[in-house]
């Protein structure tokens, strides 16, 4: 029996990632050399301090730990100038809907994501009251493929990880709920998320209760 949803925030309620993707630009570019969107893409899912080692690797940047926490504040106060901006109308097509109907009947609701801005992006866009958990960056020190994200959303809502059923868009982030034992949905892609449970564009293509009943 399904008794609770969780849910990654960029790519399934939220698109944020060009902000990610114009901060870490600009930063680059600060620091003598560029990233395209194709790379943006391998940052999917993964820490703020995992990006921008792998940013810095790209673009063959050696920095010691102190720079690499004052550069990834930067590129985090870039961001959330973005952030701000950020009103209703920035949760994808179907959000709000998916999340109302899913509390109405008795399905418990948490965000699993590494971003450390989780709870300002859910308040700007409204939808923070329906959340009965959030575990973002603040409560981890995994990134996905772990499922400690997962795991730890599983017990603050106090379910059983076999009960639960993650949304993810990124590889990465179905691996880390297979990890936790759960049932993962890929939003997106087949040829990207092919090893999700279920595959669907968007949650304004199919209902909780369509879920459910097409996942087990």
């Amino acid at each position: 029996m399904i008794k609770a949803f969780l849910f990654d925030l960029d790519g399934v309620l939220v698109d944020t990632a060009v902000f990610h993707y114009k901060a870490w630009k600009r930063l680059a570019n600060q620091l003598g050399f560029d990233i395209d969107e194709e790379f943006n893409e391998t940052l999917k899912g993964i820490s703020r301090m995992d990006s921008l080692d792998a940013i810095l690797k790209h673009g063959g940047v050696s920095l010691s730990q102190e720079e690499k926490e004052k550069y990834a504040k930067i590129k985090n106060d870039w961001y959330l100038e973005l952030v701000n901006q950020m009103t209703v109308n920035d949760i994808l097509p179907g959000v709000e809907t998916f999340l109302k109907e899913s509390r109405s009947i008795g399905i418990k609701i948490a965000l699993g994501s590494a971003s450390k801005n989780a709870s300002l992006i859910l308040e700007k866009t409204g939808i923070l009251v329906l959340f009965d958990a959030i575990i973002d960056g603040n409560h981890v020190s995994r990134s996905k493929p772990d499922p400690e994200v997962f795991l730890k959303g599983a017990e603050a809502l106090g379910v059983e990880n076999d009960a639960c059923v993650v949304f993810e868009d990124a590889y990465a982030g179905v691996q880390a709920a297979k990890a936790a034992n759960m049932l993962a949905v890929g939003i997106g892609s087949e040829e990207v998320l092919h090893n999700a449970d279920l595959i669907t564009k968007g949650l304004n293509e199919m209902s909780p209760s369509e879920i459910i009943t097409k996942i087990l």
